[in-house]
């Protein structure tokens, strides 16, 4: 009745990250909206696991809020990092480096 996974498995996907294309198996799944739990109407992009291990884990509430209040998609990209670090740093405190 139901599809099998093995076949889903062998699927290959490209990361969004690198441009790699890698085994769906090997990949693991990124949802822009951050919870990729809730999976109904979604398409999903992918990030190899190299790429998915070098992101920030960090939660995202409030982001879409800041982009907002700096006018993220209204000013060229130093001024938006600029915006940006402004932003965090007021709400959040200074921004650390993470050790690896």
């Amino acid at each position: 009745m139901w599809g099998s996974r093995r076949n889903r498995e062998r699927k290959s996907v490209v990361c969004i990250a690198c441009g790699d294309a890698v085994n769906r198996s090997a990949a693991r799944e990124y949802d822009k909206e951050g919870n990729r739990w809730e999976r109904n109407g979604k398409t999903f992009e992918h990030l190899c696991k190299a790429c998915h291990r070098d992101l920030c884990h960090q939660p995202r509430d409030e982001l879409e809020t800041i982009l907002v209040e700096i006018d993220a998609g209204g000013v060229d990209q130093g001024e938006f990092f600029t915006r940006y670090e402004t932003a965090v740093r007021d709400r959040y405190g200074p921004l650390e480096e993470r050790e690896g």
